[in-house]
């Protein structure tokens, strides 16, 4: 077993140089042997991406028919104005937290372990905003106007209303997308050159070539290359508390009850960061068994991923017993009845589920040996996922069904084209998700040989530092203490 030093020093596992660790990482995409149709992964791969392309298809039909048609295709009723689409933009919104905080706020605070991960759970970011802005969108009603949410110059002084949050919410997501995807798109920026000068294929090496925009790893690069990262990690780390907090701010600035709390906003953000670690897991722990990385995401980058999914699930069930007291210390008789609606009318059984979910499964990871059970993280990563997606139907139709006037009460019930465009955006985020794997780097190769250099500095230097001690000086690539 590693020493404790070790454990939190080195985060390579295995015999590794500089060439291994690009060739390891660099044929998941280069060699297309990864992606044929007879080889295991090979079927893996495609498995999943017809399983994607599949829910695409359904989607643009469900778009086509709902433009056609109109949103009274969905569920949505009075007093339920506000269903599946609302629902799913704040869950989808939610996952796309994980790959900000490990990217931004993760290398502010200089934590190592996030390199192993980072580059997939920044793409997830991305993927799972672009499903999430496609529910306000057709929301509307007329997605073909949706420009006028911006404050573009225009003759007929037509303005959005600027005290409304959805309006801030129009400004928020299209923020936090195009940080994001800066972001993304320029830490993959010496990857690139290090595909388009490994590519055998003319178009492979053109189009890596086009897409690394003439790097060559000069000092001047590197020095301008870490400025604009920095820079750019700055702006995403107030996104991740600004984006979820605003998405709160939807429900927090009603008067309806279960709405209008305080609360809301550092409970969405928390909320929001237990769903994304749990699908950074749910595409980890397959992913690198079928291409082999478990010495770059190792089990320690996993036992990390688990105890911040513990500590993040553990402040959204602190939002939910604030909720409980703010109804018994508030004296309101609708807060009260909220409550029990929510316990024991109607819809109860997405209550009850919703605490099995969120508050009762994740206690099995204070537990160290089920932390290293791949099977267990994965099926707890699943019940997080279901129970923070009933979180986010408990709180909108089910406070909604029965509000102030019991003469305007009714029932939501979803219909088949809510399911569908549900199931279409998952199929929209598995699609992109496998032709990110197919097409780029899922690791960051140069962090990778940079964390590599510095767990191969780290023993000589521990070695001078701790000689009185008699301790082991030699380390491996791997990390583990000789």
């Amino acid at each position: 077993m590693p020493s404790h030093t070790g454990y939190q020093d080195n985060l390579i596992d295995g015999q590794h140089n500089y060439e291994t660790i690009t060739d390891r990482i660099g044929t998941v995409v280069l060699d297309q042997s990864k992606f044929n149709p007879n080889s295991e992964v090979g079927k893996k791969w495609i498995n999943a991406f017809l399983f994607g392309f599949l829910g695409v298809n359904v989607l643009m039909l469900v778009i086509g028919w709902l433009v056609y048609q109109g949103i009274g295709i969905w569920g949505n009723n009075q007093p339920s104005a506000w269903g599946f689409d609302i629902i799913n933009f704040v869950w989808w919104i939610g996952i796309g937290h994980a790959g900000t905080l490990i990217s931004a706020i993760l290398l502010l605070m200089r934590q190592k372990w996030r390199m192993s991960i980072n580059r997939f759970a920044e793409a997830m970011t991305i993927f799972a905003v672009m499903c999430a802005g496609l529910f306000p969108l057709l929301h509307t009603g007329r997605p073909w106007a949706a420009y006028w949410l911006f404050p573009y110059p225009n003759w007929l002084a037509m303005w959005p209303n600027f005290r409304s949050p959805l309006v801030w919410d129009v400004f928020a997501v299209s923020t936090y997308f195009t940080i994001s995807l800066l972001f993304w798109a320029l830490g993959l920026i010496p990857d690139l050159a290090t595909l388009r000068d490994r590519a055998k294929s003319k178009i492979a090496k053109i189009l890596y070539g086009f897409a690394a925009m003439g790097w060559n790893g000069s000092a001047k690069h590197w020095h301008r290359y870490e400025q604009a990262y920095l820079i750019l990690g700055g702006l995403s780390t107030p996104l991740v508390l600004s984006v979820h907090s605003i998405v709160s701010f939807d429900f927090a600035v009603s008067l309806l009850p279960g709405w209008h709390t305080t609360v809301f906003p550092p409970y969405f953000v928390a909320g929001a960061v237990f769903a994304g670690f749990a699908m950074v897991l749910t595409f980890a722990i397959p992913v690198r068994k079928w291409y082999k990385l478990e010495d770059f995401i190792t089990m320690r980058h996993i036992d990390w991923m688990c105890k911040i999914m513990l500590a993040t699930g553990l402040i959204v069930c602190y939002g939910y017993g604030c909720e409980l007291f703010y109804a018994y210390y508030s004296g309101s008789p609708d807060e009260k009845f909220m409550i029990m609606n929510r316990m024991a009318g109607p819809y109860g059984w997405s209550y009850v589920l919703l605490i099995v979910c969120n508050l009762a499964i994740p206690q099995i990871l204070w537990s160290p040996k089920m932390r290293q059970n791949l099977a267990v993280v994965w099926m707890v990563s699943q019940a997080v996922s279901i129970g923070m997606w009933l979180e986010r139907f408990v709180i909108i139709p089910v406070s909604l069904h029965r509000d102030f006037l019991p003469s305007s009460w009714g029932m939501y019930v979803p219909t088949w084209a809510d399911f569908s465009m549900f199931f279409g955006t998952i199929g929209l985020f598995f699609f992109l998700m496998f032709l990110f794997l197919r097409f780029l780097p899922m690791i960051s190769i140069f962090e990778m040989r940079e964390l590599y250099h510095r767990d191969k500095e780290a023993p000589s230097k521990n070695s001078h530092k701790h000689a009185h001690h008699h301790e082991p000086a030699a380390v491996t690539a791997g990390g583990d203490d000789q």
